[in-house]
């Protein structure tokens, strides 16, 4: 930890590395985030600052911060996933000094940035911007969902998630289902007589594989995943019940089709039918009978967002993302940027860690992307 604190004063100058180890050490995986903001708000409150927390309704808080009237907010979120991860100093693979831990990339390293951001943008002399820490991102945006309904927002949002310091020009939306299949317990050894769940659950794996959703030319090919997965059967008994949640990644091209597909799938009058084809947009009848898999399938739709396109500047390196973010639930601000330093390719991983010249490269952008859509003002 020495080695870090020697690179930083001659490195990165004026910023505050010890208060981002402090905000590492302390453990805000989603559902104990308010932890974390009532540290912050002690640390941010300062005079010629506003600062607000605004109650989510599940225990958690979100926090504002405001210079002034804000015309531009930098926002990430307050939450990281489980489980927490101390945190540590290393050398990188490319010899850069790396900080490593749970939220060093997701959003911890964002929240710092931007708070640096903010200090070098009081010291000189600017007002008219905030900073808006949400809980809840990881486990469905229910902080951002809660402050749309209780402040106006502002002309501009920039969020910040690990986006490698590139503007995201665009970005795959969510749509989750629960799945479950109702089978009929029996002894193994007569599966003849009973209907395994976990049988159905295969069939509708493979036809789920079969379907083409379509390429889209920005944000690539759909994808899904399977989670929370249950079937507590003995390993003698079939399984009389499965339950799971899917988890799509839509693009521009699959958004409704998804929705479509996965409504049209279940049920003995499921319109969607698996056998010489499957149509295109999930809703004519093709090929053979409903399938025994589908009328013991129920789908219920849990929401998500949709994709969505963002603002870029010139002169920053632009990509779209596959992941998802607060940023299309905030519809209380007219103009959207998605930016941050660290990489998604180690976020909500054991291995997860940020380079510091990139949280010093966060910084300079963020006091940047203010200056140039305020005009310097």
């Amino acid at each position: 930890m020495q080695r870090m604190r020697h690179y930083v004063f001659f490195a990165l100058f004026c910023m505050d590395i010890d208060f981002f180890l402090k905000i590492l050490n302390i453990d805000s995986t989603s559902g104990t985030e308010k932890t974390l903001a009532d540290v912050l708000v002690s640390e941010m409150s300062a005079p010629g600052r506003s600062v607000q927390t605004f109650d989510v309704g599940d225990g958690t808080v979100n926090v504002l911060v405001s210079w002034g009237t804000p015309e531009v907010v930098f926002c990430t979120h307050l939450d990281t996933v489980p489980p927490y991860i101390s945190p540590s100093a290393a050398v990188g693979q490319d010899g850069d000094d790396i900080v490593c831990g749970r939220g060093s990339c997701d959003a911890k390293g964002q929240i710092f940035a931007m708070y640096e951001a903010c200090k070098i943008l009081e010291a000189k002399g600017h007002d008219g911007f905030g900073l808006l820490l949400l809980a809840g991102e990881e486990t469905g945006s229910f902080g951002a969902k809660s402050f749309r309904e209780q402040h106006p927002g502002a002309e501009w949002v920039i969020v910040g998630e690990p986006t490698d310091n590139c503007m995201a020009s665009a970005s795959k939306g969510t749509k989750a289902f629960e799945v479950s299949f109702e089978g009929k317990a029996f002894h193994s050894g007569y599966p003849q007589y009973g209907v395994s769940a976990v049988e159905m659950f295969n069939d509708f794996m493979n036809a789920l594989r079969s379907i083409g959703f379509p390429h889209d030319e920005v944000l690539g090919d759909t994808t899904w995943n399977v989670g929370k997965l249950i079937s507590d059967n003995p390993q003698n008994i079939l399984s009389e019940r499965l339950t799971c949640r899917v988890y799509f990644r839509t693009t521009f091209e699959s958004d409704e089709m998804v929705v479509n597909v996965m409504k049209n799938m279940a049920g003995k009058d499921a319109r969607l039918r698996f056998g010489r084809r499957v149509v295109q947009d999930g809703s004519d009848i093709v090929g053979k009978d409903v399938a025994m898999w589908q009328k013991m399938m129920s789908v219920r739709a849990l929401g998500g967002d949709t994709p969505t396109r963002y603002e870029t500047l010139p002169g920053f390196p632009v990509k779209p993302v596959a992941f998802g973010s607060d940023a299309p639930q905030l519809t209380n601000f007219r103009r959207k940027i998605l930016c941050g330093p660290g990489s998604i390719l180690v976020a909500h991983r054991p291995e997860e860690h940020i380079r510091l010249a990139d949280l010093e490269k966060a910084v300079e952008n963020y006091v940047n992307m203010y200056e140039m859509l305020t005009g310097g003002r």
